[in-house]
């Protein structure tokens, strides 16, 4: 596995798995929890170590079980999670016990990425809410901190008054919504750029595209985007309940695409 290295230095594997529906009835993000861990299990088992997790998924739990039972030390595990904030901030008192219950639910000490979700409509309850992680981050309960949804504007607010720099914005980036102006200002700020949903998008024509590059290098349409996106230094976390697809995502290093494939893809 390829790792990215943060501008905090800390080493973030380049392919995660996302967790947002795993453990749910029917696979359903309002689903209720199952009770087992069975795409967690398969994702270790394929050699996952990156999870993306959060507390609006209402299931952080169900990956908490999953890494516990397995045999690996907790340091082989790169974990991420969010503050819930799509409905605002509801104060500090607030913050601390919602990443208190994250710890409890992830059964875990420390969390090796801590995002806030989504931006609001409230500058000084953004700085408040990022002056909390970063307190975190300081005492070592926050390996490192981050930001998610945020767009140019959001990022300005903390670079202009935060003490730490974003270490990551995990942005949507798929075919057909590339963000690469975003990227590029992320990238231009030392900011690390984590896509989700980053298989979304594909219809049948750009399925027929990815197809042809693919057949090329005996590789999946999926794996052509995943490794598209990462040539270009995004961090990727794809998330499948078929263990065999979860372990396609991650056969992506053995091949490198074309400048010609590079176009054709950007153009979709």
């Amino acid at each position: 596995m390829k790792n990215f290295k943060l501008n905090n230095g800390a080493g973030i594997p380049v392919v995660g798995s996302g967790a947002n529906t795993y453990g749910k009835e029917g696979n359903q993000y309002s689903g209720a929890l199952r009770g087992d861990t069975q795409e967690i299990d398969w994702a270790i088992e394929n050699g996952y170590r990156h999870f993306d997790t959060a507390q609006a998924y209402n299931n952080e739990e169900v990956l908490g079980k999953g890494l516990k039972k397995s045999s690996l030390p907790r340091e082989d595990f790169f974990i991420t999670t969010k503050l819930n904030t799509f409905k605002g901030f509801s104060g500090a008192d607030w913050a601390h016990a919602e990443i208190k219950k994250s710890l409890e639910k992830l059964q875990t000490d420390y969390i090796d990425l801590f995002l806030i979700h989504s931006p609001w409509d409230n500058q000084d309850e953004i700085l408040e809410a990022w002056n909390i992680l970063e307190d975190y981050y300081n005492r070592g309960v926050f390996r490192s901190i981050g930001v998610s949804n945020f767009e140019k504007e959001h990022l300005d607010l903390i670079l202009e008054n935060g003490k730490i720099k974003p270490a990551v914005n995990q942005i949507e980036s798929h075919i057909g919504k590339w963000n690469e102006e975003l990227i590029d200002y992320n990238k231009g700020n030392e900011i690390a750029t984590v896509a989700w949903s980053p298989l979304s998008g594909i219809d049948e024509n750009a399925k027929k595209v990815l197809d042809e590059i693919g057949d090329q290098y005996g590789k999946t349409y999926a794996q052509v985007v995943l490794r598209y996106q990462i040539e270009r230094d995004v961090i990727v976390i794809p998330k499948s309940h078929n263990k065999e697809r979860q372990a396609q995502s991650l056969d992506i290093f053995d091949f490198e695409l074309t400048a010609n494939d590079r176009e054709r893809i950007a153009a979709l």
